[in-house]
């Protein structure tokens, strides 16, 4: 028995759970964006997850990412696989700490039916869009969303059917402009959103 599922039944029913229990999710990047939008997708139901980030957790992290002190040095996903069990017990996570990079994007996320692109560096970002962005996968990237205030910038973009893109679409991160988990986690709820709008289609009366 899971409790968790059992409990979130009382949200959501049986058919769409079972929708949402089939799709296995890509997250390319474990910091901010892909963290919270990961910790957001399990607690909408979704169990099957690859994780993909070398990184470890930095203190500098824990500003907004889903991370915690104790847990500074350790590989990012790794943490984040512990960290989203506490969650629900039974998750399918698979985690992978080798750099992506042009010899193996193509194969990390092949079984995947939806992916995040959740990196802090344009090259990376850059990679994942245009490899994915040519195959049926739902992506959804993100492009804007340092600093403070104005949350409402931070918007979601439909750029093709299968391409939404979640940001101001201007804001870098800079001295003036930090990277906070306010801007960050709306931008991940986005993120997360356009994917349960994906699998289970429009609200009634939208």
């Amino acid at each position: 028995m899971n409790e968790f599922i059992n409990a979130l039944e009382r949200y959501l029913p049986a058919d769409k759970l079972s929708i949402i229990q089939t799709k296995k999710i890509g997250i390319a990047g474990a910091g901010g964006l892909g963290s919270n939008c990961a910790q957001m997708l399990v607690r909408s139901g979704f169990m099957s997850f690859l994780v993909a980030d070398f990184d470890v957790i930095e203190y500098s992290n824990l500003n907004r990412q889903f991370y915690f002190a104790d847990q500074v040095g350790k590989y990012k996903v790794e943490v984040l696989r512990e960290n989203l069990r506490r969650v629900n017990k039974d998750l399918m996570i698979e985690t992978i700490t080798d750099k992506i990079d042009e010899s193996n994007v193509e194969k990390i996320f092949a079984d995947c039916d939806i992916i995040v692109e959740a990196f802090d560096k344009a090259v990376y970002k850059k990679l994942i869009v245009e490899t994915y962005l040519k195959t049926d996968k739902f992506l959804v990237s993100a492009s804007g969303l340092a600093g403070w205030g104005d949350s409402e910038r931070i918007r979601t973009h439909r750029i093709k059917e299968n391409f939404y893109l979640v940001g101001d679409l201007k804001t870098e991160v800079g001295p003036e402009c930090p990277p906070l988990a306010p801007c960050v986690h709306i931008a991940a709820a986005k993120q997360a959103d356009v994917i349960l709008r994906y699998v289970l289609g429009p609200m009634k009366g939208e």
